[in-house]
């Protein structure tokens, strides 16, 4: 089997700043806050640095257990047809209203592409072909990253799912970037209509960051 390469690009600090310093967005919630009793066994938990670690985890007194949190996967992608891209206008908080490219959390006993193809069938109703993975966006704060597709809409049939209030095809120059629901859809879109020559570019989302 031939290993597989892949082209990653790195922005200029210039472009993190652009894209940390979008405003007129919700903040994404932060992660959800520490267990206070252990899993394994229920007692409380305290916060102490384990042995052989540098920083503080949450730690059963009782049977040592650690309990380690870590970033969730968000997959999506920005699916193309006719050179329009489909977009979905949320039924769901938060960000009801708002529209966004088909993405969601991944679940278990998934792979990337796979989560790619089930969350764009639950909100968009389409079946789509899935390209290169160009664009991993993480998002510190909410402890995620956000993974996204190319694709191509295979029929051209789509309708709004159970959590979308309507589903559109946009002409690159009609997206509505100022009612994109989270600012990983607006880098997401950003670099789709860049190209495929930059191939699989990193980005972050740090609120507060300076211009």
């Amino acid at each position: 089997m031939k290993p597989v390469r892949v082209r990653v690009s790195l922005p200029a600090p210039s472009e993190f700043r652009f894209f940390s310093s979008i405003q007129s967005f919700q903040e994404i919630p932060v992660p959800a806050p520490p267990s206070k009793f252990c899993s394994q066994c229920g007692a409380p938990v305290t916060r102490r640095i384990p042995a052989g670690e540098d920083r503080e985890r949450e730690v059963c007194p009782v049977c040592n257990f650690i309990h380690y949190r870590n970033p969730i996967p968000v997959v999506g992608c920005v699916p193309e047809y006719k050179g329009r891209i489909l977009l979905c206008r949320r039924a769901i908080h938060p960000r009801l209203g708002y529209w966004t490219v088909p993405a969601g959390f991944m679940e278990l006993d998934e792979t990337l592409e796979e989560a790619a193809l089930r969350e764009t069938r639950e909100e968009a109703c389409a079946e789509v072909r899935l390209g290169e993975l160009f664009s991993i966006v993480d998002v510190p704060r909410a402890g995620q990253v956000h993974f996204f597709f190319r694709a191509e809409v295979v029929n051209g049939q789509f309708e709004p799912g159970v959590e979308s209030l309507d589903v559109r095809l946009f002409a690159p120059d009609e997206i509505p970037f100022d009612s994109i629901a989270f600012r990983s859809g607006v880098i997401a879109l950003r670099r789709y209509l860049e190209g495929p020559e930059k191939g699989l570019v990193l980005d972050a989302v740090r609120p507060g960051a300076p211009d």
